[in-house]
């Protein structure tokens, strides 16, 4: 009898290692089809800027993670890429803008949906996702019309899509990447980061202002105090904002959120 218990043990030890194989296996091959899906994405629809490619010294589009110091040089007077907006909103008409950080995997589509639960699970263009997209607050106006504007995106474990937010609790990471890029196709926006930590799930950094107030004011000197890193930027309470959010695990329902200052470059 001991011989048998001793088998359906290590026969049970061996499902369960089988099982946890190909559950990884699972999850890294969802990963590759995401990463894979966006990349297309953005070698389809996004293209480096006019003068831009001189700069870039025939390295082509920026890729993600791909080093963004070519382009830092390019000055802040234009976005260092451009989106094919048309072609987009034809795949999906809940296109709302491309976000971009030189250096970094962020460069995505953003979208606003019905809700705030469809693009949890969705991919820009509406198919299952596991990873899936970079989303407005459902409570913001379209076309970043609000003071100020809440984007979603989950934090991967292969460090895609708003993974790279919690890396600005480092000094270092900020002056690194103090800037991010908002393309809408009414106008073009550098986003001026200068406050990032760690808040919960009903935190009242998740605040909507759709005008410019003293309460606005207020909110924006209270999120800088918050920091983790130190930026030489000072609020303008007449300017837009954003504030990019993604999970955490310092403690339950945590989230990192940065918040930047909107800033209209180019003719939009």
């Amino acid at each position: 009898m001991g011989k048998w218990i001793r088998r359906a043990v290590v026969l049970a030890v061996a499902g369960v290692f089988l099982y946890s194989v190909v559950s990884i296996g699972l999850t890294l091959y969802r990963y590759h089809v995401s990463d894979k899906s966006y990349d297309d994405t953005a070698g389809q629809f996004t293209a480096l800027a006019s003068g831009a490619e001189d700069a870039a010294a025939g390295t082509g589009r920026p890729e993600a993670g791909e080093s963004g110091s070519a382009l830092g040089s390019m000055g802040s007077e234009a976005a260092p890429i451009k989106v094919d907006f048309d072609g987009l909103r034809a795949v999906n008409g809940d296109i709302a803008g491309w976000i971009y950080c030189e250096g970094t995997p962020i460069n995505y589509p953003v979208v606003r949906g019905e809700d705030n639960d469809f693009y949890l699970h969705h991919g820009f263009d509406g198919a299952d996702s596991n990873s899936g997209a970079i989303f407005m607050e459902v409570e913001n106006r379209p076309g970043f019309a609000d003071s100020n504007t809440v984007i979603y995106g989950h934090h991967m474990k292969n460090g895609s899509m708003f993974a790279t937010l919690a890396k600005y609790a480092d000094q270092a990471f900020y002056e690194e990447h103090p800037v991010m890029w908002l393309l809408t196709p009414e106008q073009d926006y550098k986003i001026m980061i200068f406050s990032g930590y760690t808040a919960s799930a009903d935190s009242d950094a998740y605040q909507i202002f759709k005008e410019a107030s003293g309460e606005l004011e207020e909110y924006l000197a209270t999120v800088q105090v918050r920091s983790d890193f130190t930026a030489d930027i000072e609020p303008d309470g007449e300017a837009k904002y954003v504030l990019l959010s993604t999970c955490a695990y310092d403690f339950k329902d945590a989230r990192y959120v940065l918040h930047g200052m909107l800033v209209p470059v180019g003719a939009g």
